[in-house]
Formats: structure tokens, sequence, C-alpha cells
């Protein structure tokens, strides 16, 4: 397989190279938006539940349109839904630039309005998310598949460490303005070098389905496949449980006393250990798939319960490293098994029901977090998410041996 001898493969393929510099500058654009908009809310509020707020804000329309958006991202023209939906991400860092400039009359000491525009991005993001799957599988050789989403995820992740970070800096050092200005920029960009992608739209099949079948066919194919449905879940769960990504403007405030330019390291700092990993990962094989699976998982929630407790910046820095680095690679095997097992004309319906499962997670989870820290307090939220995450671990490993039995990704 191309992939054995050849890292570089799916960097070689120029459609592949405007779609991933797509994603790089949205990926930029989006994480700066994310760490500006959770910094200037628990500024107005003090509340960490509200910092949950925003993640249910974006994941309620999210998850709501999940299912139908991957109905029409399989019946239409996956380039121009992509296009639509980053146009409207644009329109929302305008939004978000406006209220900030506008603060005093539009914002007036509530964030309702940037709850209202971050409602926006996530039913953009819903489109969004099958329609562009669906669609970098198709412009890519099927052989080269696991390459491609290897370099996919690490360019992703290489883009995740700059934007926390930047935003941060940005924020720190000249307030919420300047940063809105250039994630406004990066997420016009991300539309014009999409744009740039040479696609031809295959053949629809002919469909006598209802709209209901269509709605749920995609929920009823990973109910077929044990090793894919246990991925999705496992990911769902420890990530909803075990990571508290939400809070981390808690941490850089009242536990590391770091501010704002601590949030954007620590932020990147996740982001940073995937890049190193999946750096490694594309130009190796992966094998024993399922074991290495369970182990990155717990992994993960052990860091997270070790992050909670320390109250030095240099460890909770290596622990996120490593957070990333091992959640990284259980996204590597997620994402391949994925796309191997999925038929092209299903990808959209699919890729919307592992967004129901995995895209949410991160939403749901940081207003899960946000609850958590409100009930119990910060640090023992965050300890005993990850302590669900290592029983989820050892529950899926005795409920599907399939997927702990998995080998080699091919």
């Amino acid at each position: 397989m191309a992939e054995r001898h050849d890292p570089y493969v799916s960097l070689r393929n120029p459609n592949f190279l405007w779609y991933v510099a797509s994603l790089v500058a949205m990926t930029l654009g989006t994480m700066i938006q994310a760490t500006v908009v959770a910094w200037q809310v628990y500024a107005l509020t003090k509340d960490p539940l509200s910092l949950g707020l925003v993640g249910l804000a974006e994941a309620l329309p999210f998850i709501g349109a999940a299912l139908y958006a991957g109905h029409i991202a399989d019946r239409h023209d996956r380039k121009i839904l992509s296009l639509i939906a980053l146009t409207i991400q644009f329109g929302c860092g305008v939004a978000l630039l406006v209220l900030t400039i506008y603060s005093r009359q539009l914002l007036n000491g509530t964030v309702l309005p940037i709850f209202g525009v971050v409602s926006v991005s996530g039913l953009a993001r819903s489109f969004l998310q099958p329609a562009r799957t669906a669609l970098g599988a198709e412009i890519v050789p099927r052989e080269t598949y696991t390459n491609a989403i290897t370099w996919r995820s690490s360019l992703w992740q290489f883009a995740a460490v700059l934007g926390p970070a930047a935003g941060g800096v940005l924020y720190g050092f000249s307030g919420p303005r300047l940063a809105y200005i250039v994630e406004t920029v990066l997420c016009g960009l991300a539309v014009v070098l999409f744009a740039r992608i040479a696609y031809q739209r295959l053949p629809v099949e002919p469909n006598s389905a209802t709209i209901r079948e269509n709605l749920t066919v995609g929920i009823r194919f990973l109910l077929k496949q044990p090793e894919l449905l246990g991925a999705q879940l496992l990911d769902l769960f420890s990530v909803l449980f075990g990571g508290a990504p939400a809070l981390l403007p808690i941490f850089a405030s009242e536990i590391l006393h770091v501010g704002p330019q601590g949030l954007g390291i620590l932020r990147a700092a996740p982001a940073a250990g995937a890049t190193l990993i999946s750096l490694l990962l594309v130009h190796r094989r992966l094998r024993n798939a399922g074991s290495t699976l369970f182990v990155c998982v717990a992994m993960f929630g052990l860091c997270w319960i070790l992050f909670a407790l320390s109250r030095w910046l240099w460890l909770s820095l290596a622990l996120l490293l490593i957070s990333g680095m091992v959640d990284n690679v259980s996204v590597v095997i997620r994402s391949t098994l994925l796309t191997l097992r999925t038929p092209s004309h299903l990808l959209g319906r699919v890729s919307a029901a592992n967004q129901i499962f995995i895209g949410s997670s991160n939403e749901i989870g940081s207003f899960e977090s946000g609850v958590a820290a409100k009930l119990l307090g910060t640090v023992r939220s965050v300890v005993f998410g990850g302590i669900v995450t290592l029983g989820v671990v050892g529950f899926t490993a005795w409920r599907i041996p399939a997927l702990r039995e998995l080998d080699e990704l091919a």
C-alpha cells in the first residue's frame, strides 16, 4: 500500500493540499474564537457554569441538525454545502467582532448575544462536518486514507497549537477586538482556499427510502459495526467526562495564577502533544489498534486526574501534553476505521451519526464540566470525571472484545 512506502503521498495531491490549508485556517480562527469567548464570558460572569453554557449553546443546534445535515451531505454537492457553512462561520466571527466593538450598547452586562452567535456557529458546523469529511474521502485514493487522515489530524493539531496560544496572547495584550479581527481574516481565508478544490460530484444513486430511513441510516450502520460503535462510545464518554478544557480559564485564573496568556499556553499544550504523536504516526503503521486504543483512553483519564491535583504550571503543561498525545492516537484509530468501513454514498450520514457521538462530546462535556464544577468544585469535578473515564475503559473492554482484539487498520 502507498502509505507503507511514501509517508508524504497525500501531500502530493493538490486537492488535498487546498483541503488541509482551508482546514488549518478555519481551525486557527475557531480556536482563537473559543479561547477569547471563554475568557470574555468568564470575565463578565465569574461563574463556571457560564463556561458550560457556552458549550451547550453550540452543542444543542449541532446535535439537533446532525442527522438532517448528513442526509443533505449525501444528496447534494458537498463542496457547495461546505462553502456555505464556512461562510456562515466567517459571519459569526464578524458578529462577535461587532458585539465587542459596541459592547456597551449590545452586551450591556449580558452574555446572551454571545451565546446566540455561538449557537449559529454550532448549526453551521453541524452541516460543515459531514459534508467536509465526506468530501475529504472523495478527493484522495482509498489506499491512502490512513495516510491522509493522519496528515489531516497532524495539521489540524498544528493549527490547534497556535490558535489557543494566539488567542490568549492577543486577548492578554490587545483585548478581544484584535483577536476577533484576526479570527475573521482567517475564516475568510478558509472560504477562499476551500473554493480552490477541484471537485467533481459523484452521481447520486436513486433513493426510494423515506426521510426517516435516510436520517437514521447512519446510526443503523454504526449499530452493525461493533468495533466502530465501541470506538465511538469509548471516545464519547471519555471526552464527556474525562477532559475539562472548558474549566481551563478557572485553572489559569484561580489555581495556577497565569492569566489569559497562560490560558492560551494551557489550551495549546494538548494540541502540541497531538501534533508530535501525529508526526510519528504518519511514518509508522499502527498495529494492535484495539489494545492501543484502550491504553490511550485510560492514560487520557489519568492525565486529567493528575492535572486537577497539580499546582505547578510545568507539571500541568506536561500532563496536558501527554493527554493530547494519547487522545490523538485514539482519534486516528477511530477516524481511519470510520472512513475505511463506510461506503462513499453513506459517508455523509455516517459522519453525521459520528458527530452526534463524538463531535458534540466536547460541547456537552463543557456543560457537564461547568455543572460538576458548580456542584463539586473545580478540582473535585475533574478528578471525578477522570475516574469515570477509567471505569468506561474497563466496561467497554469487557463488553466489546472485538474492539479489544482489533489489530492492524487496513
